[in-house]
């Protein structure tokens, strides 16, 4: 199994076909640029509800782009071809808030009450980053970003609780304010930054020890950037404790065929 990046860019029907081939099963930053990537959850259809009130709840970590019909495997608005079972590089499966597999398809799982939550991604907004002079360490280094549990509490639904999970990108002061300004224009993709400089004052301890991800140590001069995360649910699935639960991995995200640019609000 290949496990890195295309030399070429490929478009995003192409890179699903790869996933759906077992040919690659790895970060998907840099993939398909200009097209909204997508966190996913997938969870039984007696739990959907309370997941949409926390989605609405919680819309900078769970901006909702998708939810399916129970049973329904097919995305039509987010790509005529996309089936959730097999077009992610890697998914979780969680059962009573353990994760307990890491597989490349879900069809063996696949059951007539599951319903599928498809949730924005900062990694849309990387492209309109890069776009205007900004550089990302993580797709220069071929590496996932650093995602960390913070202190902040989510605003609770039902059974779903749980603390708010970010992700970095180390920049430049004047690279950060100029971040701000492009990301604001993005609420479907988490928006601006939640905060700035300091990881000790939102529960962050180390930055060189990311909870998920990979590190991006700062180097001289930078701020550590933190935009609220779509892993966000897969920390709150650990409270909660459905049967079964189906997820991203993280960094591993469902490319659509949707246009990132027409996410933005001009």
């Amino acid at each position: 199994m290949i496990n890195a990046k295309a030399e070429s860019h490929l478009g995003s029907a192409s890179e699903r076909r790869r996933f759906r081939a077992g040919e690659y099963d790895g970060v998907t930053s840099g993939l398909a640029p200009g097209h909204v990537q997508g966190n996913v959850v997938i969870l039984p259809a007696d739990w959907a509800g309370e997941f949409l009130r926390f989605c609405q709840a919680n819309p900078k970590p769970c901006p909702l782009l998708a939810c399916s019909d129970p049973g329904d495997a097919m995305l039509p608005t987010l790509g005529e071809d996309v089936d959730i079972r097999t077009d992610l590089p890697r998914y979780r499966v969680f059962r009573d808030g353990a994760c307990v597999a890491e597989p490349t398809d879900i069809r063996e799982l696949w059951a007539d009450d599951l319903v599928t939550f498809v949730l924005g991604c900062s990694f849309s907004f990387e492209a309109a980053l890069l776009a205007d002079g900004l550089a990302l360490r993580h797709i220069q280094e071929n590496r996932n970003v650093a995602m960390y549990r913070t202190a902040i509490d989510c605003a609770s639904a039902g059974r779903f609780r749980g603390k708010l999970v970010v992700s970095m990108r180390p920049l430049a002061p004047a690279d950060a304010i100029r971040a701000i300004q492009i990301t604001s224009r993005f609420p479907a993709a988490h928006g601006a930054p939640v905060h700035i400089g300091h990881p000790e004052m939102i529960g962050i301890a180390d930055l060189e020890r990311p909870d998920f991800g990979d590190p991006a140590g700062l180097r001289g001069g930078e701020l550590p950037v933190f935009w609220a995360c779509g892993v966000t649910p897969q920390v709150v699935l650990e409270q909660a404790r459905p049967p079964i639960a189906i997820t991203h991995k993280p960094g591993a995200m469902l490319i659509t065929d949707l246009l990132s640019s027409r996410l933005a609000i001009l």
